[in-house]
């Protein structure tokens, strides 16, 4: 099964992390990074740029309505994520739980990522994107 492991920081958690030396964190996180890949569960991992570099699509309204980033409203910001292929939530939560971005302000909200089995197989969208991610070795 895959979960995301979603990490998530305060404003003031996050601005904490410019006092850490780049290079000291990029071996921490390295590290950690390559216990997942020895342990045959990483998927894929990715931080993000900065909020505000983004956008938010809101739906609300007909044309839907495009706000640029900073989103002062959130309190907690969703920073990047690892996807693992692991048997259990438990085993997620797990390897969460050795994360070396932690402390007060950090936490890292864990989600199964469903598959395309889960769907109708008989649904012709559900049909295309399976050829689709079988065409492009995802299957």
């Amino acid at each position: 099964m895959k979960y995301m492991l979603i990490m998530r920081a305060t404003d003031e958690a996050f601005a904490a992390m410019g006092d850490i030396d780049f290079g000291e964190m990029l071996e921490t996180i390295g590290k950690y990074n390559d216990e997942l890949i020895r342990a045959g569960v990483l998927v894929a991992a990715e931080g993000l740029a900065d909020a505000a570099e983004g956008v938010v699509v809101d739906y609300s309204t007909e044309p839907p309505v495009v706000t640029d980033g900073p989103y002062g409203e959130t309190k907690e910001l969703f920073n990047g994520f690892y996807i693992l292929n692991v048997a259990s939530l438990e085993e997620a939560v797990e390897w969460a739980r050795r994360s070396p971005i932690s402390g007060a302000g950090f936490k890292t909200e864990i989600r199964r990522v469903t598959t395309i089995d889960e769907f109708p197989q008989d649904n012709e969208w559900i049909q295309k994107e399976r050829a689709w991610r079988e065409s492009t070795g995802q299957l």
